[in-house]
């Protein structure tokens, strides 16, 4: 079955109001109840991403099996970093609000693999109670860099993945 890419549109909001509310639930469930609360992203969060252009959506056999939003100007929280350092100061993008339904086999790996063919860095920021992020970061080698401040104040652990040569 064929997996592919787009941009989100307007039409698919409600979709993804479903897949992030699942994902909530999952984190819950793990053990992560604060990172997003029961509301984040929220529906402005969600169209904003959309009417920039940053959101995308996974698609398998024309159903969305998952969403993420991608930037490639710099994420204004990571301008400092504590207790650490980022790994260079060179070009990035920035992966946020990643969420898919249900379990979808390598879901991370696609978002991975769509992103580096911008060729360039890749920063990530989660949850210290984050535990299946923190396994997918390790698992595709991403470096811990530090601690970051999000504009309301939460704390989240920063982590860099430099480009494959």
């Amino acid at each position: 079955m064929e997996i592919s890419i787009r941009k989100t549109l307007k039409s698919d909001l409600k979709i993804l109001e479903l897949i992030f509310k699942k994902a909530r639930e999952k984190m819950r469930l793990s053990g992560n109840p604060k990172q997003w609360g029961n509301s984040h992203p929220t529906r402005e969060d969600l169209l904003k991403d959309i009417e920039n252009g940053h959101s995308y959506v996974v698609i398998k056999s024309s159903a969305i099996i998952g969403t993420f939003s991608f930037f490639t100007d710099k994420e204004p929280t990571y301008e400092n970093i504590y207790q650490g350092k980022w790994l260079n100061d060179e070009k990035y993008v920035t992966i946020h609000h990643l969420a898919s339904a249900d379990r979808v086999p390598s879901f991370f790996k696609l978002v991975i693999d769509f992103v580096s063919q911008f060729d360039q860095d890749i920063r990530i920021d989660t949850h210290a109670d984050n535990k299946i992020m923190l396994h997918l970061l390790a698992k595709y080698d991403f470096t811990y860099c530090g601690i970051i401040y999000l504009a309301d104040g939460s704390e989240r652990l920063a982590f860099q993945r430099l480009r494959k040569e």
